[in-house]
């Protein structure tokens, strides 16, 4: 025993770990197997838990400090470091799940929805950590595959893909209902403004419009380069964009569109009649909100300065990304 290596060996998980004495690197392999509940018959890879080095070499071996931890793979396996969860606040080690090689695409953005796969197989309650552009990666993921991932039925996935549809809903609701409230606060303000200088000419605001928050204008659609991003990249863009932006498309109409965005006419008019739709919905949520004003102000024999579309148009709203 006295030319045994004391060391340490791990699964891919790190979720089982031993404390080993061998003489060998083949011994490692025999007992850790043993230890790990590896099939004996089945070949393992021995690399070091910390960087992934492959340990091929028995004088290598025996030049490694004692207390070394290693971590067996099998052939479907591959090393990966620990991951750090929530914030800095925990570790969260990626669980082990047998897939056919080519699964998982580590090169393409299949390997964006794999990893954020794992967070919510080892936390379901990781959701709510989760940004907007995280959750729509896991809902525009193949359900069959995402469901491996899991290792979840495929009814139980599409269920989950449905509940992360409702929170990016549910948020999206809030920023709508922030929009709304800054909206109303801005007109009550202005009409607050003109009712105490009523021979002051109303020009104010005319500087704001033009600006622009930085963004260039496409000299070839009269776009901003941030609204063509978000119309041709985002899923229901027409949520997204502001009110004005909403206008200038739902004006332009569909063969217009289609050179500017570059799609075929179907398409772009499924578009500009989402973005149509969504237009009059603000608009319908803005007539609400006056109607409740008009109804709690107090009767004045000055008149009021009801705001027309073309105000509800330019009014600035919060951008989504």
């Amino acid at each position: 025993m006295t030319d045994c290596k004391p060391c340490r060996v791990c699964n891919y998980t790190r979720q089982k770990s031993y404390g080993l004495a061998v003489p060998s690197l083949d011994e490692l392999k025999v007992k850790g197997c043993e230890f790990l509940g590896f099939n004996p018959s089945e070949s393992v890879t021995v690399v070091l838990e910390d960087d992934g080095t492959i340990v091929a070499d028995q004088g290598y071996f025996l030049c490694l400090p004692t207390n070394t931890k290693f971590m067996l793979l099998n052939e479907k396996e591959t090393w990966s470091p620990v991951r750090k969860m929530d914030g800095g606040t925990a570790w969260m080690a990626r669980e082990s799940v047998v897939l056919e090689a080519d699964a998982v695409d580590t090169s393409s953005s299949a390997a964006l929805w794999w990893d954020l796969a794992q967070q919510l197989r080892q936390d379901l309650t990781s959701i709510i950590l989760m940004s907007d552009a995280d959750l729509q990666t896991l809902v525009e993921a193949p359900c069959s595959e995402l469901a491996s991932a899991l290792n979840f039925q495929e009814k139980r996935t599409e269920d989950l893909q449905k509940t992360l549809q409702r929170v990016l809903d549910r948020r999206e609701e809030e920023r709508r209902s922030k929009e709304l409230l800054q909206l109303y606060l801005q007109t009550a303000e202005k009409e607050d403004e003109q009712q105490g200088e009523p021979s002051q000419p109303s020009q104010e605001g005319a500087g704001d419009m033009d600006v622009t928050d930085g963004m260039e204008v496409d000299s070839a659609s009269g776009f901003m380069t941030r609204t063509l991003m978000v119309l041709k990249g985002k899923t229901s863009p027409e949520t997204r964009l502001s009110t004005e932006d909403l206008q200038m498309v739902v004006s332009r109409g569909v063969d217009a569109m289609v050179s500017v965005l570059g799609w075929d006419k179907t398409r772009t008019s499924s578009l500009l009649s989402a973005c149509e739709a969504e237009l009059t919905k603000r608009l319908q949520q803005i007539q609400a909100v006056q109607s409740i004003r008009s109804s709690t102000q107090p009767d004045s024999s000055q008149p009021t300065n009801e705001t027309t579309q073309e105000d509800i148009v330019k009014a600035p709203t919060e951008g989504s990304n």
